[in-house]
Order: structure tokens, then sequence, then C-alpha cells
């Protein structure tokens, strides 16, 4: 495959005309989704007064910029009942408010947005005139209810050059596999930012008893939640369970998030617009559509991120001034459909066609282009699925045909990227396994002498994968067939990663159980990554 200049990558013909195909179905998709969703006037709603108290799935701000933030909530008198105890249409007037401090006697910004039906009476408030690298506080109210209030803060100024910057990775959350007490310790870190890599809900079925969090006698789940989620009442229906969870509303109160997709968010190992079990593409691109527009009425998204049809785009980048660079990507939306029928399987010829694409050429070359402009110490890249080569054993290993080491050549475009701009200080963030893994990235996996190219950060899952193990079965075995693993464990939890000018740290932290409420967090292990120099070492 032949690179264009500058390394704006050109992939065959057939992705374009597939990328092609997909954006004239989604059109196609958009009309029959937007046909039965009718919007009504401003105000409709403005004398009727609220009954129940309408902030039941909490607040979030995200997705700061050096002079914005966006704030988000979600009016659900009855979340767990469809239309959320809402009329099926209508608009609710919210007002709004973010101030300097706690008590909200410094009020720097207010308005009024308006809630409406056709989006899941969401608010999404991109509250613009702030000042950099500052706390904020903001609230909500609707009729005579007044929301929690959140906390937040804004980048640092693009030419600033902060000292430090600390962040949490997380990603994993399935409800019936556990309690979310990893976000509770999340929600009481010194942070900047929380970057969340995927998973935010599952679609599975989930029994009467929550599954493994077997709630207590007298509380049950609706009928409702018996079944995978399909349409767009079922996506929502899902948001407003997970978002009861106090642990997760904690979590979104405390800090800014920036978001990014997995599979779940949709269905299970997606690629694209080809399901698992290979439903009609028109079928399962109705699906995502409504997938997509649940995630965006639910996530604190900036309305330019609202999806159209089956599409949105989520790929966008962040500044921390000088300090880091953040270039958040959509591995699940464009990519090729797995080789060798997915799962853990021998590379091969079809899994290392040079065709084959994770990201898509558009996103592709907007990386590379982020890449070259980047004047930061840290170019972060917060993504979804395992980066770094995973063998099982040292010779001839299957590997995860999901993660990058099924798309190889599209690991090799990025790493080329990043060298020819002259990123000397790489690191990647990754969830989706549901383990702990600190990785080198190295040039060429083959051999272990070769330069290292950054790190990887791969966070655990809050519960999913229930309890776990701090040393499971394959402990000593993986790390022998892996030499640039630092660290590998299996228990539930979360990462804080700390970059300042001269190193990156990544804190690893796990908690005993999830399936019960209540679990203590430790640190497991803290890892050091000097700058100039890439590669892990213990702090």
């Amino acid at each position: 495959m032949a690179e264009g200049p500058g390394s704006c990558w050109f992939l065959p013909e057939a992705v374009y005309l597939r990328r092609r195909f997909l954006t004239l179905t989604a059109a196609a998709t958009a009309l029959a989704f937007t046909a039965g969703s009718p919007r009504v006037r401003a105000g409709e709603l403005r004398g009727r007064e609220l009954a129940e108290n309408p902030f039941t799935l909490g607040v979030a701000s995200g997705d700061p910029l050096p002079d914005s933030v966006v704030l988000w909530t979600r009016l659900a008198p009855r979340p767990l009942e469809p239309d959320s105890g809402l009329p099926p249409a209508g608009t609710v007037p919210v007002t709004w408010e973010i101030a300097e401090d706690e008590a909200f006697s410094r009020v720097t910004r207010r308005g009024t947005a308006n809630a409406e039906a056709a989006d899941g009476y969401s608010v999404h408030v991109d509250a613009t005139g702030l000042e950099p690298a500052r706390t904020y506080w903001y609230r909500f109210r609707a009729g005579s209810w007044l929301s929690p209030a959140g906390r937040t803060r804004t980048a640092p100024a693009a030419d600033a050059t902060p000292s430090r910057l600390r962040l949490g990775v997380a990603s994993c959350q399935q409800y019936d596999d556990g309690y979310y007490t990893a976000l509770a310790h999340l929600a009481r870190e010194d942070l900047d930012v929380v970057f969340f890599l995927g998973d935010y809900i599952y679609e599975n079925a989930i029994d009467s008893r929550g599954g493994s969090r077997q709630l207590p006698e007298g509380r049950r789940l609706p009928d409702v939640f018996h079944h995978e989620t399909v349409t767009l009442a079922d996506y929502r229906l899902r948001y407003a369970l997970e978002k009861t969870d106090p642990d997760l509303q904690a979590a979104h109160a405390a800090h800014p998030w920036c978001v990014t997709w997995d599979d779940h968010e949709v269905a299970n190992n997606y690629a694209g617009g080809v399901s698992q079990h290979n439903d009609p593409v028109d079928q399962f691109l109705l699906r995502r559509a409504a997938a997509y527009r649940a995630y965006w009425e639910n996530m604190p998204l900036r309305p330019a991120q609202r999806p159209t049809g089956p599409g949105m785009r989520l790929h966008r980048r962040f500044q921390h001034g000088r300090l880091a660079q953040f270039d958040v990507l959509d591995t699940r939306q464009y990519r090729s459909d797995q080789a060798y029928g997915d799962g853990w399987k021998q590379p091969g010829p079809e899994s290392e066609d040079p065709a084959r694409t994770l990201l898509g050429p558009e996103q592709e070359a907007w990386l590379a282009s982020g890449f070259r402009a980047s004047t930061a110490t840290w170019n972060v890249v917060p993504q979804q699925v395992a980066f770094c080569r995973r063998r099982l054993t040292p010779e001839r290993s299957p590997l995860s045909m999901d993660a990058w080491d099924g798309y190889p050549a599209a690991r090799r475009r990025l790493l080329d990227a990043a060298r020819t701009a002259g990123v000397t200080n790489l690191m990647v963030l990754s969830g989706d396994s549901h383990i702990h893994l600190a990785m080198d990235i190295k040039d060429d996996f083959d051999n272990p002498s070769s330069a290292t190219r950054g790190v990887e950060v791969l966070g655990t899952s809050v519960s999913s994968g229930a309890d776990g193990m701090e040393k499971p079965e394959d402990w000593e075995s993986l790390l022998r067939a892996n030499p640039h693993m630092a660290y590998y464990a299996k228990r539930r939890g979360y990462v804080v990663v700390t970059l300042t000018p001269s190193q990156a740290q990544a804190d690893y932290r796990i908690l005993p159980y999830v399936t019960r409420p209540g679990a203590p967090a430790s640190t497991a292990v803290s890892l050091v990554c000097p700058a100039g120099r890439p590669g892990f070492v213990r702090a």
C-alpha cells in the first residue's frame, strides 16, 4: 500500500465505496428515524407543574476547553418507565447556572435550555465565556425542582505551560456484573478530567435481581430489562438504569468527562455496519441509529456531536496547554469487519491485509494531521481496544482479531504517522479487556530489543467480569510471552495518570470485590515513563 505525501493515508477504492454505501444508508435511515419524532413548540409544558423530581439521573460535565465546558442533565421523574414519566411529546424549559463557588454566590453564566421529548428530555449546554484552568460549580432548575450541584474545570489556555495534569481512566461498567464502587473512589480523586473509554452500558438482558448485584428483597427491576436492547426506548431505559447508580452520579458530578464508545453501547463486537451475527445491514444500522441517538442524549457531549441516523462523529481533539494533546478515537464506526470470523485466531493474510482499517481513512488522516500540528510534550490517544500485541504463548500464538492485533497494518500506519511527525512521548489509553495492563509500545513486537515508541495504559473494568483476581492463572505465562508487558492484573478498578513536563506516572487502582458494595481501593503498582525516554519503569 502506498502512502501519500505527509503521511495522509490512502486506502483502496473498495473501502471508499463501502464508506459511500454507509453514508447513503445513513441518510435514508435518518429520514426513517426522525419521521416518528415530532417536534413541538418550545414552552408547551411550561405551565405544567412537575409533580416529581426530574433530576433522578444526576448531572454531568464534559469536553472541557479553555473557555467552555458542556453541562448535561436529563429529565426523568420515573427513570425506569418508558418515557421516564414525561409526555411522549413536549418541551420543558430548564434553567442553568455556573458559578465560581460552591455556594453559587458568584454566578458567572446562566441561561435557559429546552429539554425536548425528541431528545429524551436531555439538556446539553455549551457554557462559554469561562476562564481557563478554573474550577466551577453548576446546577439546573426545572419547575420548582433544583438539581444536585456538579463541579467541573476548564482546560488551561492553549499557550499555558501547566506543571501537572491528573486524569482518570475508566471503562466497562456492566450493571449486572457488580457495583460501581470504583467510581465512588474515582469521584474522590484529585483529577482534572476523566476519560471513559467505552462500554458505558451493556446490551444484554438483565434479570429482576440485577444479576451479580442481587438487589435486596423488595427491590426488583421491571420486566422491560429482561431482554436485549434493540430500540431507542430500550437504549434510553438502559442508560437510565445505569445512571440511577449513586456512585456513577458522584463521579460525573465530581469531574468533567471525555467519553468515547466501544461495542456494547450498540452490540457486542460490531464492526462498522456489520453485526456480530451478520444481521441485514439496513436492519443493523437502524439499531445503530437508535443506540447512537441514546448515547448522545445521555453523555456530556456538545450539540455538534448530535448523530444523524446511524452516523455520529465522535473523534475529537483537546489540548491541556502545551503539556498534553488528546486525540480521542472511535475504533468501531468505521472499522473493517474482523478477520477470520473474529475471536482469538492465528494471524494470516486476511488479518494482515494492508487495506484493513480500524479508524477509516478520514479519521486516520485527521489523526496524522493532529500529530504533525502538535506542540505538546505528551501526545495521548484515548481509544477503546488493546493497542500492543498480546500473545498467549511465546510462539505461534492466536491474537485478538477485535483489537489492534487484528489490524496490524493500521497500527503500523499510526506509529509511522507519529514517527514522521516527530512525536516522542506517545501514550495510548485503552479499555475493553477487563484487565489492568501496562505495556511498552515496541517498533517491532517480534524483536524485544527494537525501539520503544511509547507506552500503553490499558485500564481494567469498573465492574465487568465481576470480582476477578489479582494474579489470574495465566499471569506468569502471559508476562513471559509478552516481554513488553510491565504489569498485569485482573481485579476491577481504574487508573490515575499524572503528566508533568518531565514524566508520566500511571497508578493502577484495584478493588478486592464488586459483587457487594463498599470495597476499599488500593494502588497495586505505580509505573513511570520519563519524558523523552519511552518505556515503563517502577516508580
